[in-house]
């Protein structure tokens, strides 16, 4: 009675597992969907702030509105922005203390105008964020080591009901491994195969959706559209080329030798095509923040924003339909308020009494 008891409790707490995990995978990798928008979400499924920043740099250089010499130094030709990024790359550009190619990079990756990619497409369900993410891997991972671990649990209890059936002399039963292993193998395959789709950063409908992108967009070819399909192999300036995949090795996780000297690939969980084209390199998507904190430049500062207005201090944020910019500037406004900047740093903003601010940083 006992055995059949815990046969019972087995496979209720299996079917509950598997049950709470495809529910969770499901939901957290569905959503309303929808077409991508521009090169930079384009760029952000096929490979995260890394190639969005990449994207930005090529355009920039390939108009001559930036310069990127050896050893990997940034100078700015013309201060011209066309989209948020661009401005972003500017404006750290202007907060550096020098115009290194790897601390702009990285700087830039930090920044809001690349931060709300990633949250926008979140939103829309085309990507996972990190925090959930991370959730379900530990979710997945707590529940295939547990499962492993009730293996030798079961059969000592298999032990334990032998010895008791012989004691009583009622025969030869199905061992109680038998019984339960259909529904352990069950759970543990389910937690391994949830853990995997989870390590995944693009959903099914934003692999969808930047597939249909690049169709749409194949006969284009300006440098920065096929950095942000294709990666820095497609980039047709082979000295920026090699600056660019310079810099994404130095803030790159170490990659360590595998036998006969071979290199493992680094792990990318973007889906797109070429997403190992960038190397190891780093990723930095803060979901849910305005800016990643320890950046560098004004990317380093702390922001926070509501609904009806924003703030920051030594950087830059944006948070409810408001945005502001500048190395060591400062701004904060009732409702609406905007930014740009080129070679410095500027800020203004409007209330709905007409009050205004300004600052610049040299």
């Amino acid at each position: 009675m006992l055995v059949n008891v815990l046969v019972a409790l087995y496979h209720l707490a299996g079917i509950t597992v598997i049950t709470v995990l495809v529910t969770r995978v499901a939901r957290t990798r569905g959503g309303p969907g929808g077409p991508v928008h521009d090169r930079y979400e384009a760029a952000f499924l096929n490979g995260g702030p890394a190639r969005v920043v990449d994207t930005a740099l090529s355009a920039l250089q390939a108009d001559g509105r930036l310069a990127i010499g050896g050893p990997g130094i940034v100078a700015v030709v013309r201060p011209v922005a066309y989209d948020p990024v661009e401005r972003a790359v500017l404006q750290e550009h202007a907060a550096a203390p020098h115009g290194a190619l790897h601390h702009l990079r990285m700087a830039v990756m930090r920044h809001p105008a690349v931060q709300e990619i990633g949250d926008g497409l979140a939103v829309r369900g085309l990507v996972v964020d990190p925090a959930t993410r991370r959730a379900t891997a530990r979710w997945c991972g707590v529940a295939a080591v547990t499962t492993f671990v009730f293996f030798p649990v079961s059969i000592v209890l298999t032990v334990v009901d032998f010895a008791t059936t012989l004691d009583t002399d009622s025969g030869m039963p199905v061992p109680f491994i038998f019984k339960v292993a259909p529904i352990l193998i069950a759970t543990m395959v389910t937690a391994i195969v949830c853990g995997s789709l989870s390590a995944r950063q693009i959903t099914p409908a934003g692999r969808r959706a930047v597939l249909a992108y690049g169709r749409a967009h194949a006969h284009l070819t300006d440098a920065g559209l096929l950095v942000a399909l294709h990666g820095l192999r497609a980039l047709p300036d082979a000295v920026l080329r090699e600056q660019l995949l310079a810099a994404a090795r130095i803030y790159g996780p170490p990659r360590r030798r595998g036998r006969g000297g071979r290199r493992p690939v680094a792990r990318h969980h973007y889906g797109g095509s070429g997403a190992d084209d960038d190397f190891a390199a780093a990723t930095v998507w803060c979901a849910g923040t305005s800016a990643c904190g320890g950046g560098g430049g004004a990317g380093g500062g702390s922001c926070s924003g509501g609904g009806s207005g924003s703030s920051c201090s030594s950087g830059s944020c944006s948070g409810g339909g408001s945005g502001c910019g500048g190395g060591g500037s400062s701004c904060s406004s009732s409702s609406g308020s905007s930014c740009s900047s080129s070679s410095g740093s500027s800020c203004s903003s409007s209330s709905s009494s007409g009050s205004s601010c300004s600052s610049s940083s040299s």
